[in-house]
Order: C-alpha cells, then structure tokens, then sequence
C-alpha cells in the first residue's frame, strides 16, 4: 500500500459557460475502475440530453488504470486533457465527467481543449484534492491519573487522535503514521512507565491536514 497519495475529498461539480455552451465538471473519488465507470454511466443518464458528456479517470496505486473519451467531440480535444488535468494534479483514484450543453458558436479545437481543461479544473477544486496518508489506530488504555500527562505529550508531539473513550479508565484512539505505529507504542510505554495497556489496530487511509 502507498504510504500516502492525493485523491479528492467529495464528489462535487461545477459550471462554467464558454460562448454560450454550458461545461459541468461532475467528479468523484472511487476505490476501483468498475466504481469510475460506473459514475460516468450514472452522469450519462442524469444529463441525457446533453451534447456530449466526455470523461476520464485515473484508477489505481501505480495509475495502472486510466481511460478518456471525447463522446463525440473532435478526437483530442475533450478526453485528452480531462486526463491531463487529472495527472498534472498528482491526483488518484479520481473519475472526471464534463457535460457540454452546446449553445450554438463553435469553439474550434484550441478552444474546445481550454473549456474542457478549465471545467475540469474548477471541477476538482470544488470536490478539494486532499492527501490522504496511511495510518494505523493504536489504542492506548490508561487510569485517569495519567490523562493528563498522556493528552499533554500527544499534542506536543502532534499525534492525530481520534474519539476518547471515558469509562472505568481512559481510551485514546491515537493515529500515527503507519511505518510509525511501532515506535509509536513503545514511546507511549516510555510516557506511562509501563502502565498503559495498548494494542494496535487496523491501518486505513486519513485525511492529512493541510
């Protein structure tokens, strides 16, 4: 698995019009090359009578999976750089559709290429291109006593924490780095003096604040 790798945070759109033709770039993060296919058929059908819904994606750790299609447009002009923008953007895992309405003036080929590109780019800026970073949950169980001293370190050490549990004893959900997460444990057994009760989880993808 990638340690970390920049995708998009939410599927979202946005419009732009170009000499009276409407350009919506819809776009969504997906897990697999079904998923993006998927979304470009859900589009398809939502904007059916538009004139041409064009698309891309970039799928997979190594972007093993990529695919563009103009739908109809001159070859080159639409699917290329949808991709493009997508690649240039370092971003995975992301599945783009543009919809045109045409409005009646021609835009040439070079124009045609600008709209698509910037449709695109307001497309991924309104669904928020994140980095997304692997990480492992390490729960760290410890007496009330030592709450304070641990909160104190792990917020001094920048640690992402997730939810705390309060019951007979305090639960932190702690999230370091997945190549971390060893060492991570043994430094919080250095901090308690042996008195915390932990055991490490499962790793996942989370969001890496900016």
């Amino acid at each position: 698995m990638l340690e970390q790798y920049r995708t998009v945070k939410r599927q979202a759109s946005a419009e732009i019009v170009i000499k009276k033709s409407r350009f919506i770039g819809h776009v969504k993060p997906v897990e697999s090359e079904e998923e993006a296919v998927a979304f470009i058929e859900q589009i398809k059908k939502e904007h059916w009578s538009a004139t041409h819904n064009c698309s891309a994606y970039v799928v997979g750790e190594r972007d093993q999976f990529q695919k563009q299609s103009d739908d109809g447009e001159p070859s080159g002009t639409a699917g290329k750089p949808i991709l493009e923008v997508i690649k240039n953007q370092g971003l995975k895992n992301t599945v783009v559709v543009v919809t045109r309405y045409f409005g009646g003036i021609m835009l040439g080929a070079g124009g045609l290429i600008r709209a698509y590109t910037d449709a695109t780019v307001e497309g991924l800026a309104a669904a928020e291109p994140v980095t997304l970073a692997l990480h492992r949950e390490v729960l760290v169980e410890i007496d009330y006593t030592w709450h304070g001293k641990v909160d104190n370190e792990l917020r001094g050490k920048g640690t992402m924490l997730g939810e705390t549990q309060f019951t007979d004893k305090v639960t932190l959900s702690c999230w370091p780095r997945e190549a971390e997460a060893d060492s991570f444990a043994a430094w919080m057994t250095d901090v308690t003096q042996g008195q915390a009760s932990i055991i490490i989880g499962e790793a996942e993808y989370r969001e890496v604040p900016l």
